[in-house]
């Protein structure tokens, strides 16, 4: 049922852009209850249309708007920028054009994720790698709501093999360049290209900050399944990966005998994490090259999200907004629950064709009174937008708070 080929996009996005897209939820949320009608106006949109025709500092003042523009563009893509200090469009005519506020965003891909996932590469996507995505999800969820406070945080499927994130809560709208910076750097645990062996470093003989401690629990609970048995990261011709992070020459050798005598990634591990263990606690600091937190090291290097912080520490970066068509997949690009994210399947995830398709059979045998129905509540979308209306719901109560702390402002003398 709806089986979809990218060739048939141009066909389906004009039916797509007319039937399913959520214009009032999308705007509802860009306005975040604003009742100054620039707030929106200032917002920056980008399309994309076919044949890689790229329009950039679009602007809208309302949704009718916004959705006349959908529907006689029909993009393949939507990018969402930052609000800015002027209209989008009048930015060259402006000496001082700057963002001033823009959600915190985060944008993870599993082709970040290509030197240690063995099951796929490339766009490429599976059951068992979307488990990185999974627990990227869980780590960074905690961390937000947990070590920031943000309680206002959108969760996007990207539509293919990532995820998006978007943090709405106004303080988080608001944070300058710098503390962007901040944020994306404390949240940054791995990094170094390819060339660079060990991503992860912590420095760990006096103890590890509570939010990696935190981090490495999440990867712990799931580390078997997803490193061990879906990844086989000790497999034949593989545990040198994991053996080049061991800096003492002759507990690296101690291991590589290990490996040769055991036949499977978790037997190995479990060898591996009793000798570790051993060697770290029984030597001298002073004599020894590796730390004591090697093992949490090793996971938080094969499991710990894979960050594009230069998407996070710009305030101009666009990202691809919810509820686009991917237009390699047809996939939607759809809100998730986090709390949920170890039932969400991106196979799962309706594409474009499917939705049009459950509209037709759902209205061959649909009452008159059901007809009326809007399209959405017609098909396997509903549940998705569901999940977006509860995190307007939510959002709407920091707006009263906005709303309240201004008028408190504005009766002060």
């Amino acid at each position: 049922m709806g089986s979809f080929s990218p060739e048939m996009l141009q066909e389906l996005l004009p039916q797509y852009y007319k039937r399913l897209f959520p214009y009032s939820h999308f705007i509802k949320w860009l306005s975040y209850g604003n009742v100054d009608k620039n707030y929106l106006a200032h917002r920056e949109f980008s399309f994309t249309l076919e044949g890689d025709i790229y329009l950039r500092y679009l602007t809208f003042t309302n949704q009718a708007e916004f959705e006349t523009s959908l529907k006689k563009k029909c993009p393949i893509k939507i990018d969402i920028g930052a609000v800015y200090n002027g209209r989008a469009t009048e930015h060259q005519r402006m000496t001082n054009f700057t963002p001033v506020e823009r959600e915190l965003v985060f944008d993870i891909d599993l082709t970040d994720y290509d030197d240690v996932r063995n099951c796929c590469s490339g766009a490429s996507i599976c059951e068992k790698c979307w488990r990185y995505m999974t627990v990227a999800v869980k780590i960074l969820n905690s961390a937000l709501t947990e070590d920031f406070g943000f309680s206002n945080i959108l969760w996007v499927y990207s539509g293919r093999r990532g995820i998006h994130c978007w943090v709405c809560d106004p303080a988080a709208r608001k944070l300058s360049g710098q503390a962007r910076s901040a944020v994306a750097e404390y949240l940054q645990l791995v990094s170094g290209g390819d060339q660079v062996t060990r991503k992860v470093n912590l420095k760990g003989e006096t103890g590890v900050h509570p939010s990696v401690e935190r981090a490495v629990k999440i990867i712990k609970d799931g580390f078997q399944q997803l490193c061990l048995e879906d990844q086989d990261i000790l497999g034949n011709g593989r545990w040198n990966k994991v053996l080049d992070l061991i800096s003492d020459t002759d507990l690296k050798n101690d291991l590589e005998q290990t490996m040769q005598k055991h036949n499977s990634s978790v037997t190995r591990w479990n060898e591996l994490n009793s000798k570790v263990s051993d060697y770290v606690n029984t030597r001298d600091w002073k004599k020894r090259k590796t730390s004591k937190a090697i093992l949490k090291e090793i996971m938080l290097q094969f499991a710990y999200p894979r960050l594009d912080i230069a998407v996070s520490k710009g305030m101009n970066h666009l990202l691809k907004a919810p509820f686009c068509v991917h237009p390699k997949t047809g996939r939607i690009c759809v809100p998730f629950d986090p709390l949920l994210v170890d039932k969400f399947n991106p196979e799962e995830v309706p594409t474009v064709s499917q939705l049009l398709d459950e509209i037709d059979k759902f209205t061959s045998t649909a009452t008159e009174e059901q007809k009326k129905m809007k399209d959405y509540k017609k098909t396997s979308l509903k549940v998705c937008i569901n999940v977006f209306e509860d995190f307007l719901a939510n959002l709407g109560k920091s707006w009263k708070g906005e709303l309240i702390a201004k008028s408190d402002e504005s009766m002060e003398f």
